[in-house]
């Protein structure tokens, strides 16, 4: 049997088509620019427009120019070493603070639950006042451990998260467990810890995702060389003179291989972690 579609249906498929093609090409486009702008020796990035093609693909100048001059290998490191001690440490406190909020019902719970609703609805940059002068005050400024503290803030979202999942997990889990013997550190250990491993891994996609591109606080807490992160690194090719963007096209995409490779490596458990982990209404 025929399918009859009318002028409506097909006028509105064609705008559906149309809108995916053009939103794709708007994120797509900057990346081949970049790529291609990468590629670009400093005669070429002058003289063309930046989708023009260069003439030698195999040329990898500006990567080792790049990575050498803005000491890229460093700042990985340091961007590795803020980025696990911040997830750590914040899926430990998030999880702890989620399991009280969603597992004990005491004077002041919604109230909590509200401040942290009202917290997540400030802007991080008007808060930045204050924050410096804590950081200043605390001696935090210029040192990789009092930029990981900063970073370690309650992440709001993560919390509702892990207790949007925990609302899925029975009571009577915890109450067999304490019928055991158990106590609420052990419940809390091994209970509830192994059963958030879906919230986790996606309180861990977006916090790192974040805390890996952060360049705001980056740039403003972390002014010495040999602490910055590869999200700052970059700034080593934009004077008052002009900026090299071949430079830092280059540097972009080296920047971007290791979360490319991780992505590509454990994209199932990725789709598994978000999917398991999504909020349930």
């Amino acid at each position: 049997m025929k399918k009859h579609y009318s002028i409506g249906s097909i006028i509105w498929t064609i705008v559906e088509y149309v809108s995916l093609i053009f939103f794709g090409l708007c994120a797509v486009v900057p990346v081949i620019s970049c790529v291609v702008t990468a590629f670009k020796t400093e005669e070429e990035y002058q003289s063309t427009n930046v989708m023009t093609l260069p003439e030698n693909w195999l040329n990898f100048d500006n990567f080792v120019k790049a990575f050498e001059m803005a000491d890229m290998g460093h700042a990985f490191i340091n961007s590795v070493v803020v980025m696990i001690c911040v997830l750590v440490i914040s899926v430990i406190i998030g999880t702890q603070l989620a399991y009280v909020l969603n597992r004990f019902e005491f004077f002041g719970n919604q109230l909590i639950r509200n401040l942290f609703l009202f917290a997540s609805l400030l802007p991080a940059v008007a808060m930045q006042v204050t924050v410096y002068n804590i950081m200043t005050e605390l001696n935090f400024v210029n040192h990789l451990y009092g930029y990981i503290i900063m970073m370690c803030g309650t992440d709001v979202i993560s919390i509702y998260i892990f207790i949007q999942f925990m609302e899925n997990i029975p009571n009577s889990l915890d109450e067999s467990a304490i019928i055991d013997g158990a106590s609420y550190w052990k419940i809390y250990w091994q209970i509830m810890l192994p059963l958030l491993k879906p919230a986790i891994v996606t309180s861990c996609i977006l916090k790192g995702v974040s805390v890996y591109n952060e360049y705001y606080c980056a740039n403003l807490y972390l002014q010495k060389k040999e602490l910055r992160t590869i999200a700052i690194s970059l700034y080593t090719f934009v004077g008052p003179l002009g900026s090299k963007y071949n430079l830092i096209c280059a540097g972009v995409i080296i920047s971007l291989l290791p979360a490319l490779i991780l992505f590509v490596l454990c994209q199932k458990q990725i789709y598994s972690g978000i999917t398991s982990g999504a909020v349930k209404g």
